[in-house]
């Protein structure tokens, strides 16, 4: 049974080409799916809509653009998803900013866009405003930590205060892939403008989940457990 899938553009100031990226070419899936991606990713950040139905959720990547991993990791599941019935309706965002991931750069226009959710005019602020037009019900956004930086280890961000479904989602993903959970109490209480602190702030659960990789690279066995968080979030919903 095919999946029924859709794809469209939430953003046009982000487009790039991601073919400019030799590491990522190297590891993404090919067939005629990757190739349509890739080409509408050239006007703007992509949204792939797989299924029809309850709950809704939202999975991103490339916020940082040299954080790979999650984002082939998120190219293959929306390939592995497409051809199988699913239990609800997968949001799929697998290049936030295919501009800063062609130049495998953190920054875009010059600033951090995970401290920009809270902001108008920004691709995450867009974000939030999808989620609540779509009536999303959760949000897990995908990252890669270089090793013995902040926070240099496999692990899942989450909050207990205002939602604390996070936290719940939070200890599934860890009793599934081992990934350490980092609880804050509150919601923001660190800094502002975080993607899961907005959607958490907003009442809709939300996840932040980082596997260890070099910035621009992808290192031995880390697009296998972006891939894995992936999955063990989505169990969480029973979607798959």
């Amino acid at each position: 049974m095919v999946t029924e899938l859709i794809i469209r553009i939430i953003s046009l100031e982000t487009a790039g080409n991601i073919r400019k990226n030799q590491i990522i070419m190297e590891h993404i899936p090919s067939g005629d799916l990757t190739d349509r991606i890739l080409e509408i990713a050239l006007k703007g950040t992509p949204l792939i809509r797989i299924g029809n139905g309850h709950p809704r959720v939202m999975l991103t990547a490339g916020i940082h653009g040299n954080e790979l991993p999650p984002q082939i990791a998120a190219l293959r599941m929306i390939e592995n998803l497409k051809s199988q019935h699913i239990n609800g309706t997968v949001f799929i965002i697998p290049f936030t900013i295919p501009q800063a991931t062609m130049h495998s750069s953190r920054r875009f226009k010059g600033f951090d866009m995970n401290r920009k959710a809270s902001s108008e005019g920004y691709i995450t602020y867009k974000i939030i405003d999808t989620i609540k037009s779509l009536k999303i019900n959760s949000l897990a956004d995908f990252h890669a930590t270089k090793p013995y930086s902040n926070p240099g280890v496999e692990s899942v961000f989450c909050s207990k205060k205002p939602c604390l479904q996070s936290f719940k989602i939070a200890e599934y993903i860890n009793k599934i892939s081992s990934s350490q959970v980092i609880c804050h109490e509150i919601a923001g209480s660190l800094y502002s403008g975080a993607l899961e602190d907005e959607c958490n702030l907003g009442g809709v659960p939300a996840v932040t989940c980082e596997v260890v990789s070099h910035n621009n690279k992808v290192d031995s066995g880390s697009l296998e457990r972006s891939y894995l968080q992936m999955m063990a979030y989505l169990g969480y919903f029973n979607i798959v």
